[in-house]
C-alpha cells in the first residue's frame, strides 16, 4: 500500500521519511520525486493496508521541517499523476455508524474489487461523521455486486443501506409540483439544495412510498443526518414531512436521500414549505397546483 506525501522541504530526505513513518507501521520503502522546485513529494510503501490508513490519518497536515504536509492514497510510485475517479462508479453508504472511520468504510467494500476512492463525510467544523460515505469502483460490476450484497449488512452498530451516489433524472408525477428535483444527473451538492429555500426551513418533504410508510421508517431512515424534531406521515398519499433541528441537517437528508430506494421505492426529497406546520403542507400538496390553495 502506497502513500503520497506532498509539500515536501527542499531539504526532506529519503531517510528521514522512512524514519518518520516508520514508527506508525512496517516500511518497505521510499522514493522522493523531483519535478520542480515547488512540488516535492515522494512515494511511502508500507507493508500492510492497515499501517498506511493509520499513517495517512496521523500524518495528513502534519509538519515537516516547517511545512505542512498532504498525505493521500496513491496508485504506486510510478503513477504520479492523481488518479481521475471521475468516470468510475460511485457508491453512496449511509446509516453508517458514528465511530465507522473511512479506512473501515474501504476495508468492508475491498472484497468487491479495485477501489479508486473512499470516504466518510464528516461535519467541516465538529469533524464528526454525517452518518454517509461515498466509495467509488474502477468496475462497475464491481460496483452493482457492492450495492447488492452490502445493502443491510451490519458495518459496526448499523446496517448500511447502498445505492448509486450519481442521481438519474427523476421521472416525478406531475402532480408532485414543487416538490420535484428534475433533470439532476450529477449528484446534488450541499450548497445547491441549501440556498435553495430560507435559512429557517428545515422540512423535509420525502414522497413515492406507497407501501410501508410509517414513522419508524422514517426515523430510521433520517435519524442519521442529525435530530428530528418532528414526523408527520401520510399513508394515503405516499409521502411524508420530517422537520429536523437545524437547516444543516435537512440539507444534508435531501442530500443523501432523495432518488434512493426506501422500502424498495424511489423517493423524491426536497424542501417542504417554508412553515413549522406540516399539516398546511399537506393540505395544500392534495390540491395539486404547487402549494397553492384552490379559490
Amino acid at each position: 500500500m502506497h502513500l503520497r506525501i506532498g509539500n515536501l522541504d527542499q531539504s526532506v530526505t529519503e531517510e528521514l521519511i522512512l524514519a518518520v513513518f516508520g514508527q506508525i507501521g512496517r516500511v518497505r520503502g521510499c522514493k522522493i520525486i523531483h519535478e520542480t522546485a515547488n512540488d516535492r513529494y515522494c512515494f511511502v510503501e508500507f507493508a500492510d493496508h492497515q499501517a498506511a490508513a493509520a499513517a495517512l490519518l496521523a500524518m495528513n497536515k502534519r509538519h515537516c521541517l516547517g511545512r505542512e504536509m498532504k498525505v493521500n492514497w496513491a496508485n504506486s510510485p510510478g503513477d504520479t499523476p492523481k488518479h481521475d475517479s471521475s468516470k468510475h462508479h460511485h457508491i453512496f453508504v449511509g446509516d453508517l455508524s458514528p465511530e465507522i472511520e473511512t479506512m473501515q468504510l474501504r476495508e468492508a467494500f475491498t472484497p468487491f474489487g479495485e477501489i479508486s476512492d473512499c470516504r466518510v463525510v464528516r461535519d467541516p467544523q465538529t469533524l464528526k461523521s454525517k452518518g454517509y460515505g461515498f466509495v467509488s469502483f474502477v468496475k462497475k460490476t464491481d460496483a452493482e455486486n457492492a450495492i447488492v450484497q452490502m445493502n443491510g449488512q451490519w458495518l459496526g452498530t448499523r446496517a448500511i443501506r447502498t445505492n448509486w451516489a450519481t442521481r438519474k433524472p427523476a421521472n416525478d408525477r406531475p402532480n408532485e409540483g414543487r416538490h420535484s428535483l428534475i433533470g439532476h444527473t450529477k449528484p446534488l451538492t450541499f450548497d445547491e439544495i441549501y440556498n435553495q429555500s430560507s435559512p429557517n426551513n428545515c422540512t423535509v418533504y420525502c414522497g413515492g412510498i406507497n407501501q410501508g410508510l410509517t414513522d419508524e421508517l422514517m426515523h430510521k431512515t433520517f435519524i442519521t443526518y442529525g435530530p428530528i424534531q418532528e414526523i408527520r406521515v401520510f399513508k394515503d398519499k405516499g409521502y411524508a414531512f420530517v422537520r429536523f433541528a437545524t437547516k444543516e441537517a435537512a440539507t444534508h437528508a435531501i442530500v443523501g436521500t432523495h432518488n434512493l430506494k426506501i422500502n424498495g421505492q424511489i423517493v423524491k426529497c426536497s424542501w417542504g414549505k417554508e412553515t413549522r406546520d406540516p399539516v398546511n403542507q399537506q393540505q395544500q400538496t392534495q390540491d395539486g397546483t404547487e402549494g397553492k390553495r384552490k379559490p
